[in-house]
């Protein structure tokens, strides 16, 4: 791996954080999964197209990408080597031999100058020390008029359908479990557009996208899920388990209500980004 410049990330997402999501990729595949359609409608994949996928983590997302660019190329670059090394079994697993993946921080990775017609991320980009460098050192991997298309959470706020939902874990969540740490910092339309305007990004369009968020079979499955999860359990951690069980009941209680036929469907909320390199850019 090169150089770290998030050197606590990379720390937690190659501890029990990245394991856990290494171990359940289809669970968290599963959550976003109704946004991936209209994700990669904007990012409109040409077959020829040279792709980098920014926090690739297990690599659906990638793999994805690699299909639609038959003929091209497709890199992907995590920090977590637990979950690129489920990513690297899946693509021998299905075949895909136009991938790559590169264990590496994006904000300082060394890429090469003008070598990608597209960057993605689907939600791996908030987590930069740096934002500003990093998207500057993403836009410089990019040809001119190269694209920049990603997603990330909007801020849920107490109202929400998530907090609704999961309104028994609310007095328990005190602070981010570490690979959370910065999780909402590109939650505000207006810091996106002002972090890629200084990193030397042109024609931001930004809107938002709402789709249902699959989290379990049943309003049981939904609990026992949140709960494994790296913030709720680095949050819990410590309590004593007749105090777990409680919350876990009022828990599936507060799921019970987004139980539908086909599983746990909260409403949930993104924003799609779409920047580009400006054309005949010298650096």
């Amino acid at each position: 791996m090169q150089n770290i410049a998030n050197t606590r990330h990379a720390d937690a997402w190659n501890g029990w954080e990245g394991v856990h999501w290494a171990q359940n990729p289809a669970r968290y595949n599963a959550i976003v999964a109704a946004f991936t359609d209209e994700f990669f409608q904007t990012a409109a994949i040409g077959e020829s197209d040279r792709v980098l996928d920014i926090g690739c983590g297990t690599g659906q997302v990638t793999l994805q990408a690699a299909r639609r660019a038959s003929h091209g190329h497709v890199t992907g670059v995590d920090l977590s080597a637990p979950m690129l090394d489920r990513a690297q079994a899946d693509a021998a697993r299905e075949g895909i031999a136009n991938v790559k993946f590169e264990q590496g921080d994006a904000q300082v990775q060394e890429f090469p100058e003008r070598a990608f017609d597209l960057a993605i991320s689907r939600g791996g980009v908030m987590f930069f020390s740096d934002p500003v460098a990093a998207f500057a050192n993403i836009r410089r991997a990019l040809r001119p008029r190269g694209r920049l298309v990603f997603m990330g959470p909007q801020a849920g706020g107490p109202d929400s359908a998530y907090a609704n939902a999961t309104s028994a874990l609310n007095p328990h969540l005190h602070s981010p479990s570490p690979a959370a740490r910065g999780m909402g910092s590109l939650a505000d339309p207006a810091r996106i557009r002002a972090v890629l305007d200084q990193a030397g990004f042109t024609d931001a369009n930004i809107r938002p996208v709402e789709a249902l968020m699959d989290y379990g079979h049943d309003a049981s499955d939904a609990a026992d899920f949140i709960l494994s999860q790296g913030p709720v359990r680095f949050n819990l951690q410590g309590k004593d388990q007749l105090a777990v069980d409680s919350i876990r009941d009022e828990l599936r209680t507060g799921l019970a209500a987004y139980e539908t036929s086909s599983g746990v469907r909260i409403p949930g909320a993104v924003w799609l980004v779409d920047a580009a390199r400006p054309h005949g850019e010298l650096g």
